[in-house]
């Protein structure tokens, strides 16, 4: 792999994403589903690579077809390469910058959005280890460990779905990188499609708050683009570029949020090492060899937690300023856009085919679950604006943030509820464990070394069992009028 044919995958990359945008502003269906041009780049760059078009040129003796379609090899090889490195970036950006509210403020909303948080990351690994072990295990001969894709694929979307490829491959299971990022492309779709269905249901039984019908999008928002009357701040200056570029700081902020997840990751395993790690351990799964957790743990959780210690710091020596929000959102899109096309135009079709039962099963009991904690338990957990706050998580757990965000947008779109708020303060505490975090990145690991899926089921059904107990007595404490529901006084604040 030589530097030139790196920088060339990285310039076919950027033409799929340019092609994708192309085909998102002038084809309908796309804008109707709100797919990212990320998406539709990386189904492209799949159609046309070897996959599909090299298969039908080597059936066809096309010799110029039959390695890598209408790219080379050394640009797949580079894109195989990209998602484990950029969704460390992704991650390590997603706290830099945010204002960290005091906690009388956030412990007034958090409650509830939290319990269906927790209930949708906890239950979705119930499902599917069930699933593993009960379905997948007995009738298909598949290992339960698969059932845990649910989370990984849905909650964490295509960028964690990449991202645990090398613990994947550490594992001795490639094959489950590809079942999860076509699983997350399902769960994505899906949840636009049934989201925007459940806001119009809701706004014609009555059930929105906030609006009363449903609005049509603009021209421009269906396309994707801003109108020249917009005016949309992408960041502000913080350092002056006589100095530095302050996108050049913001990048080696992000890079030092990387090296501090490196240093804690290596950390960690030097201690698994010393303790379980150790030949004579007694831990299950240990066999008489020590047992290995962390070492098949990735490091973008670690990233994660570097951003997290970056912002501390600055929070307490008053420096905060130096560091952008909008500026780190415009770095977390860029790395997730190009993980997004490198992972789906390098997903191996054979895999999913030869898999097809697992795909299917894990797919449509994802879907399900999904939508019955939207329509079902939401509206007995949250006492209050329930749907327009209930949508974002919905979007959450089936794809990616962004997705949650979309749909609130549909179900909120001048920001009326407190929604908004209190979805981002469930973030602070949900993110650094679920959809990507410590227990996504561990509970693979944990099946994998022990054997054992209970390990992770026990523990996630449980959460789930007090998540949603909890959610349902905070709710019908309201309802009775036991102590009143801070949404409300939220809500008028906003307005």
């Amino acid at each position: 792999m030589t530097a030139e044919s790196v920088g060339f995958a990285i310039v076919l990359l950027a033409a799929l994403l340019l092609v994708g945008k192309y085909l998102r502003v002038k084809v309908g269906l796309f804008q109707r589903l709100f797919l990212p041009s990320a998406i539709i780049a990386g189904f492209l760059g799949l159609l046309i690579g070897p996959e599909v078009l090299g298969r039908l040129g080597e059936a066809l003796n096309w010799s110029w077809l039959e390695n890598g379609g209408l790219f080379t090899d050394g640009a797949f090889e580079v894109w195989g390469e990209l998602p484990g490195l950029l969704i460390s970036v992704v991650f390590a950006t997603l706290f830099l910058g945010e204002t960290i509210p005091s906690p009388k403020r956030a412990a007034k909303l958090v409650g509830p959005q939290l319990s269906i948080g927790l209930a949708y990351g906890s239950g979705q690994y119930v499902v599917g280890i069930l699933l593993g072990v009960l379905v997948l295990a007995p009738l298909f001969g598949v290992d339960p460990i698969f059932g845990a894709l649910i989370e990984v694929s849905f909650e964490g979307g295509h960028g964690t779905a990449a991202g645990m490829q090398p613990a994947f491959e550490d594992m001795g299971i490639p094959e489950a990188t590809d079942l999860a990022l076509a699983m997350a492309t399902v769960g994505l779709v899906t949840g636009i499609i049934i989201g925007i269905a459940v806001v119009n249901w809701g706004v014609r039984t009555g059930r929105t708050r906030v609006i009363k019908q449903v609005s049509e999008q603009s021209a421009s928002e269906l396309r994707g683009l801003y109108s020249d009357t917009d005016h949309v701040r992408t960041g502000v200056m913080t350092s002056r570029p006589s100095s530095i570029e302050p996108l050049t700081l913001h990048v080696a902020i992000v890079g030092l949020a990387i090296i501090i997840g490196w240093v804690l990751l290596e950390g960690l395993v030097w201690v698994e090492d010393q303790l379980w790690g150790q030949p004579d351990s007694v831990w299950p799964g240990a066999d008489g060899e020590g047992l290995t957790l962390l070492g098949y743990v990735p490091l973008f959780p670690l990233a994660m937690i570097g951003g997290v210690i970056i912002q501390f710091v600055l929070d307490r020596t008053g420096k905060s300023y130096l560091v952008d929000q909008e500026t780190m959102k415009r770095i977390q899109g860029l790395a997730l856009d190009i993980l997004i096309v490198a992972a789906l135009a390098t997903i191996s079709l054979e895999v999913i085919a030869d898999y097809w039962q697992t795909f299917l099963i894990l797919s449509l009991a994802g879907v399900l679950f999904g939508t019955f904690m939207l329509l079902f338990f939401t509206p007995r957990i949250i006492p209050s604006f329930w749907l327009e706050r209930g949508i974002a998580d919905f979007g959450q757990s089936m794809g990616v943030t962004a997705t949650g965000l979309v749909l609130l947008r549909v179900a909120d779109p001048e920001d009326k509820s407190p929604a908004m708020e209190a979805f981002g303060y469930k973030q602070l505490f949900f993110e650094p464990f679920f959809g990507g975090g410590l227990v996504t990145a561990l509970s693979i690991p944990v099946i994998f070394a022990t054997g054992n899926p209970y390990w992770i089921l026990v523990p996630m059904a449980i959460l789930f069992i007090v998540s949603i107990t909890a959610g349902m007595i905070y709710n019908r404490g309201v309802k009775k009028g036991r102590w009143t529901d801070p949404s409300e006084q939220a809500a008028s604040e906003g307005v």
